[in-house]
């Protein structure tokens, strides 16, 4: 994918397109992914930081930059001092031959989006869909109702993506994942998995026949 870059440390991953006159970061990683030092090893342009959805493993970059779009979902995730702009449904982003739209999928949290290259046919949805998971389903900020919708809403998309990059566990994943972790939520809300007590989170492991979720303790 040129001047498409992939930021890995293993733990969550962001990726970075670049532009003639800016750069695109998708996401800014843990606090200690040291993302804003891996971006300027790549470009010295100025960079517009888009977010997925709020979880701290995604935003905890974010003072590097200052500012970024984030669906009003989640702004209430999002610490003092980070100027925010609201991402919605249809807006479009366009940098280094990329065009990526907003979905709004819901329920992984209140305002996670997928950003989606029609043209290319490339998915990038966060954490929304996962190739075995865990998927974090559990705390506040979380809606397994939603997260079925969004996946419904996804899967209408299927027949349109090639190829998706989530930002935790392996990429990259095929479409039929969507479906996949659909009917293992369905599965989860309907009662039909059983749940093991996490080591050390305030949640249960519940393993469905594709993926794992990480959901209420029961």
């Amino acid at each position: 994918m040129d001047q498409f870059y992939i930021l890995d440390d293993e733990r969550v991953r962001e990726f970075l397109l670049i532009g003639q006159d800016e750069a695109l970061l998708i996401d800014t990683g843990f606090e200690d992914s040291e993302v804003a030092s891996a971006v300027r090893s790549v470009t010295d342009l100025p960079v517009k930081v888009i977010m997925t959805h709020g979880d701290m493993d995604h935003t905890g970059g974010l003072r590097e930059f200052g500012s970024c779009y984030l669906h009003e979902g989640d702004w209430h995730l999002i610490g003092d001092g980070i100027e925010l702009h609201p991402l919605r449904e249809g807006d479009v982003f366009t940098c280094g031959g990329y065009r990526l739209e907003v979905v709004e999928i819901p329920g992984h949290t209140y305002g996670s989006v997928a950003f989606v290259d029609w043209e290319k046919r490339l998915m990038l949805p966060g954490d929304s869909v996962q190739k075995k998971g865990p998927i974090y389903m559990f705390g506040d900020h979380r809606n397994l109702d939603l997260y079925i919708e969004s996946q419904k809403k996804l899967c209408g998309l299927a027949d349109k993506i090639d190829t998706i990059l989530p930002c935790h566990h392996e990429y990259p994943v095929s479409p039929d994942w969507i479906e996949k972790n659909l009917k293992d939520a369905i599965a989860l809300k309907n009662g039909e998995l059983s749940g093991t007590r996490h080591p050390f989170m305030n949640c249960c492991s519940y393993q469905g026949k594709w993926t794992e979720f990480l959901y209420e303790v029961s």
